[in-house]
């Protein structure tokens, strides 16, 4: 299943429901909802803690395989790399004073 987050101050940022919860559980959200608002006076707060999420998930090896391994199983994508699209969307949308909301995509 995937999730969509939406606002009018910029582009849809589309992800699986797995990963929407890692983002929803970050900012302090309820992750079994099935859809929600980011409220403009939120905003703030969840880019606070989705820049602290990234600044530790980068702290954290992302890969402890070898190459060879690496490249049979594929690349992992970190927290850092899947909530940077979020955190444009969230920065986004204090600058327009826009809240957000999710739920399934269509």
């Amino acid at each position: 299943m995937l999730k969509i987050f939406k606002s009018s101050a910029s582009a849809d940022v589309v992800t699986f429901e797995e990963n929407a919860k890692q983002i929803l559980y970050a900012i302090g959200k309820d992750v079994t909802t099935a859809q929600g608002i980011i409220t403009v006076e939120q905003l703030p707060d969840a880019i606070s803690k989705i820049k602290a999420g990234i600044a530790s998930d980068k702290l954290i090896p992302v890969h402890l395989k070898s190459p060879e391994e690496e490249a049979e199983s594929g690349q992992d994508v970190s927290f850092s790399q899947r909530a940077l699209p979020f955190l444009e969307l969230l920065e986004s949308s204090l600058e327009e004073k826009i809240p957000i909301t999710w739920g399934d995509y269509p």
